[in-house]
């Protein structure tokens, strides 16, 4: 599952979801060419681990939203954070490779989900 979230609605839908489904979180902007390269990365892995890991999707310009970039200590777009059980468990930033992002999730979970 993908889907974009903001400032109003990431406790709900963020860190109180992940306590059911791990959660990756695109902290991306629109003016960043390397967010625009792991975009359709994510979504593919995201689309390819069928509901096991969720995808949000959150762009920092706008409204509101770039309060999660400090309230998360962001230096840099993209960056994506791993939730589970409303913890932050991993993140990394910067654009990666599909088999990157699969290992990162692998390595993070613990294999538990991650074929």
């Amino acid at each position: 599952m993908i889907f974009d979230v903001s400032l109003h609605d990431f406790e709900r839908d963020v860190i109180e979801a992940s306590h059911a489904c791990p959660i990756m979180v695109d902290f991306w902007a629109d003016w960043c060419p390397p967010c625009k390269t792991l975009t359709p990365v994510l979504e593919r892995v995201a689309k390819d681990l069928q509901g096991s890991v969720r995808l949000a999707r959150i762009e920092v310009d706008e409204g509101e939203n770039m309060k999660l970039a400090g309230r998360y200590r962001l230096r840099g777009f993209p960056t994506v954070v791993l939730f589970r059980n409303g913890e932050e468990i991993g993140r990394f930033s910067s654009s990666r490779p599909e088999h990157w992002v699969r290992h990162f999730l692998k390595e993070t979970l613990e294999n538990s989900i991650i074929p």
